[in-house]
């Protein structure tokens, strides 16, 4: 039996583990890659999935990072079925379907601007006609009922506690007499989190594919998160600004909803400030939550019960149309406005921050992870200006980072979480995770447990025995394609010093050429300059 790791290893996106054995191949999970450009472009490869041979997918939740290129599968050749729990067709449903219309918008923008210098037309990576033949092949089963998509597989979803029908997969094997049980973490809930329930102890298992978002660390101030929204609201409000809330669309935008619901009723949030939530896809995504109140945690299910909705505010607005969102930015006075994309990489959110984040009176609110590369963790990490939208901004907004709302489980929950292990001692995996966060929940585990852990990296592939050392393999020169520095280094100096011998001809110009030349230096400048910050 092989296992190979096509993403959400050493990055936390693009989550899928394909399996092969002697009689099947499939998959957990499928998700888009995001962040740098270099990332992202693994989204276009789908040789190393080889769609038409993989037999089914086994989905754990409805996060783009871990289903968003099931589309791309379908539209290259994939032709099986796809498992998840019912929240999660729900949520599927809407999600690829934007996602999609993304896709196409995209690739529109792109052909367009390719026109205008005489290149091709581009591709969308799906189109929405691909994601709705993808929802079609969705297979709803819920939690804790055994189903087998082939001879030999049987699979079993348990609460994952991550959002809304999100599981963590237990997974049995028989090949040849043998049985190997494997155990699939998806993303692992935090604790005591609004809206979702607990994650569920784990189960024995051979193998354990574990996350590690926040090995590295703990949440801060788990307890005092609505406090410290209370504190972002406060001070945008007295000044006169907007507090700017990026926000993923499923599970995030309902939490922050639900918090400000409670300071409402704490008179903490004032009864005049509007709240919009300007996003279609959290809109819709908030209406499923409301369908499903049996998946939601008890506090939650008592509002539903007794007729109140945690989910409403009076000042609620949702904004659907582009032309309503965009008069959020006219609007005169205080307001806390939740858009996506909440890695701010796309999306409504980067007008919103166009529009604020230079603003000293305005405040911006992050309240989840912020991978390497995008946007959002370029403000986290301090930088104080940054491109969006073809525009430099400035960074001059009151920026607040609550961990206490991350729907995932930080390093001692993880630790928490493994000591339920009883009786086997399985051989662990760590995925979804950066290095550094990686390598100390490693350290961790293998010191408080004693288990074997290892941290694959891009397209490993491991031969696995149970009771024996698993073999790896990798294609090195396409998993990480070596980069000779010097050669790019020699290039540059090259031009540059053929810029210098010119410098006569440059000066020959007139005076508006040489300024346009300039200018054109100077940008280049400053993208060495950017590089420059980031290291």
């Amino acid at each position: 039996m092989k296992v190979k790791f096509l993403g959400a290893a050493g990055t936390v996106t693009g989550s899928c583990h394909v399996i092969e054995t002697g009689n099947t191949r499939f998959a957990i999970d499928c998700g888009l890659h995001q962040g740098s450009e270099s990332i992202e472009d693994r989204n276009q490869d789908t040789d190393v999935y080889a769609p038409r041979r993989m037999d089914f997918f086994i989905v754990t939740h409805a996060h783009m990072d871990h289903c968003g290129l099931l589309p791309r599968m379908v539209k290259t050749g994939f032709s099986g079925k796809i498992y998840c729990t019912p929240p999660t067709r729900d949520l599927l449903g809407i999600m690829l379907e934007d996602s999609a219309h993304i896709q196409e918008m995209e690739a529109e923008w792109a052909s367009r601007k390719n026109r205008r210098h005489g290149g091709r037309q581009v591709e969308a990576l799906y189109t929405r006609a691909d994601a709705a033949a993808t929802v079609d092949r969705l297979v709803a089963v819920p939690y804790g009922e055994p189903f087998s998509p082939t001879p030999g597989v049987t699979a079993i979803y348990h609460d994952a506690g991550h959002i809304l029908g999100s599981a963590f997969i237990e997974l049995s094997l028989e090949q040849n007499g043998t049985r190997t049980r494997m155990l699939f973490s998806g993303d692992l809930g935090r604790p005591s989190q609004l809206l979702v329930n607990d994650p569920a102890k784990p189960v024995d298992a051979d193998y354990l594919f574990l996350e590690g978002t926040y090995g590295d660390r703990d949440h801060k101030n788990e307890s005092a998160s609505r406090d410290e929204l209370a504190e972002a609201i406060a001070y945008s409000y007295s000044r006169g600004g907007k507090v700017i809330i990026p926000a993923f669309a499923v599970e995030r935008t309902q939490e922050v909803l639900y918090c400000l619901h409670l300071l409402l009723k704490e008179g903490k949030l004032p009864a005049d400030m509007p709240v919009f939530v300007d996003s279609p896809l959290a809109i819709k995504a908030t209406e499923i939550f409301r369908r499903n109140p049996q998946y939601l945690d008890a506090a939650a299910r008592a509002y539903y019960d007794r007729g109140e909705d945690p989910l409403s505010l009076p000042g609620l607005r949702f904004t659907q149309t582009t032309e309503q969102s965009r008069e959020i930015n006219t609007l005169q006075g205080p307001a806390v406005v939740i858009s996506a994309s909440g890695m701010c990489n796309a999306g409504r959110i980067k007008h919103h921050l166009r529009h604020n984040l230079w603003r000293p009176e305005s405040s911006v609110v992050f309240v989840g992870f912020q991978a390497m590369g995008t946007p959002g963790r370029r403000i986290v990490d301090g930088a104080k200006v940054i491109r969006l939208l073809g525009e430099e901004v400035a960074v001059s907004a009151k920026v607040f980072t609550i961990g206490g709302f991350s729907s995932h489980a930080g390093q001692s929950q993880i630790l928490t979480w493994l000591t339920h292990f009883k009786v086997n001692h399985p051989q662990v995996f760590l995925v979804h995770g950066e290095q550094k966060a990686l390598d100390v929940l490693a350290g961790l585990v293998r010191e408080r447990f004693g288990l074997k852990v290892r941290i694959p990296g891009y397209l490993d592939e491991y031969a696995l025995t149970p009771g024996t050392e698993p073999v790896v393999s990798v294609d090195e020169a396409k998993a990480r394609p070596h980069i000779d520095w010097d050669v790019v280094f020699n290039a540059m100096e090259g031009r540059l010093r053929l810029l210098k011998e010119r410098k006569e001809k440059l000066t020959a110009r007139t005076a508006e050429e040489q300024e346009d030349i300039r200018r054109r230096l100077a940008a280049v400048d400053g993208d060495m300059l950017r590089v420059l910050s980031e290291m």
